[in-house]
Formats: structure tokens, C-alpha cells, sequence
């Protein structure tokens, strides 16, 4: 007894697909009418968007098109493989999209230049400056000394011990008692 090959049914995928690697648009356009609900729906569930998920699932039917003649019906049913290409491109159309927002995000981070009132900032420094200047002659003449080369001469501690000839100990000594006092004259809170 022989058996008989299977009988073709023209509106199975596998078949539309075997059709559509030789080009026929018929096929193609069959196929599409019994895939596009289920293909679009997965689509939409990804990616939300209406306009791009129907954007992907134009891109992944030019590629079904394009690439018919790859599908190998030993691997698996023919609407897997659609569904499988239709899954990697709204990802991949996700992560373009996610990428794209990040790179927006830096370059929008990186050129931010806040508005600066410069005479009020300006005016606010020079008060500042004022203040302190005020309360530094409140400081005995040692710790002034000390605080003047440290902060506004930029002398290490070191360099401070060596250039007064005096233990490295006292500078920092004197630094740390006249920093306390230059608090308590300005009414910052330790």
C-alpha cells in the first residue's frame, strides 16, 4: 500500500509561505489577511504605540516577503516563525527607541545651562565675601595667618609648617581652632 502525500491546503501558512518564496502575491496577500490580527496584536501588546507597532508589523511583512524561501518546515510551524520575527523586531524597536531616549536625555544633560541671575549672584559673593573678611579679623594673628596661606594661597599643611618654621602640629592646630572660631563668628551650625 502507498501512501498518499499529503493534501495541500492553500490557506495553510506553510504552504502561503512555500508560494510566497516564489512570488506569488496572492499568497502574500492571503497570508496576511490570516495572520495580520494575531501578528498585530502581539505587536501592539509590546509596544502600546498603534503607529509603531503597525510600522513593525509592515517592516516584519516586507521581511516575511523577503525572506520566505528561508522558512524550513522541520524547525517549526510557519506562524512561530512569524510570530518569533514579529517578538524581535517590537523589542529591537524598543531598545532603538530606549537608546534614542538616553542619548536625547545625556546631550540634553550635558548642554543644560541654568539661568544665572549674575548681578544678584554677584552681589551675594561680594556680601559673602564681606562677611568673612569680617570675621577673619576676629581671628587671632596666628590663625589668620595660617587659614590665609591654607585657603586663599593654597599652601599645604606641610608647605605651611615649613614656610612659618614652626611643628606641623601647630599649623594644623591653628587651622582647626581658627576654623572653629571663623564658624562661630558667622553663625554656622557645627
Amino acid at each position: 500500500m502507498r501512501s498518499e502525500p499529503a493534501p495541500v491546503d492553500v490557506r495553510r501558512p506553510e504552504d502561503l509561505l512555500a508560494r510566497i518564496a516564489h512570488g506569488d502575491r496572492e499568497a502574500f496577500a492571503d497570508l496576511y489577511e490570516a495572520t495580520a490580527p494575531r501578528l498585530l496584536g502581539l505587536i501592539r501588546r509590546i509596544l502600546i504605540d498603534p503607529a509603531q507597532s503597525e510600522e513593525v508589523a509592515q517592516e516584519v511583512y516586507l521581511e516575511i516577503w523577503q525572506t520566505a524561501g528561508r522558512f524550513e518546515t522541520n524547525k517549526g510551524s510557519a506562524t512561530t516563525w512569524m510570530l518569533t520575527m514579529a517578538h524581535r523586531r517590537a523589542i529591537d524597536r524598543i531598545r532603538s527607541s530606549q537608546s534614542g531616549r538616553d542619548r536625547d536625555l545625556r546631550v540634553g544633560i550635558r548642554d543644560y545651562r541654568p539661568e544665572v541671575d549674575d548681578v544678584a549672584e554677584q552681589a551675594e559673593i561680594r556680601l559673602e565675601n564681606e562677611r568673612v573678611m569680617r570675621a577673619m579679623q576676629r581671628l587671632t594673628e596666628l590663625q589668620r595667618e595660617a587659614i590665609t596661606l591654607a585657603y586663599y594661597e593654597g599652601f599645604t599643611q606641610s608647605e605651611i609648617a615649613d614656610r612659618l618654621r614652626i611643628p606641623l602640629g601647630t599649623v594644623k592646630t591653628r587651622l582647626r581652632d581658627g576654623m572653629i572660631r571663623l564658624r562661630d563668628e558667622m553663625g554656622v551650625a557645627p
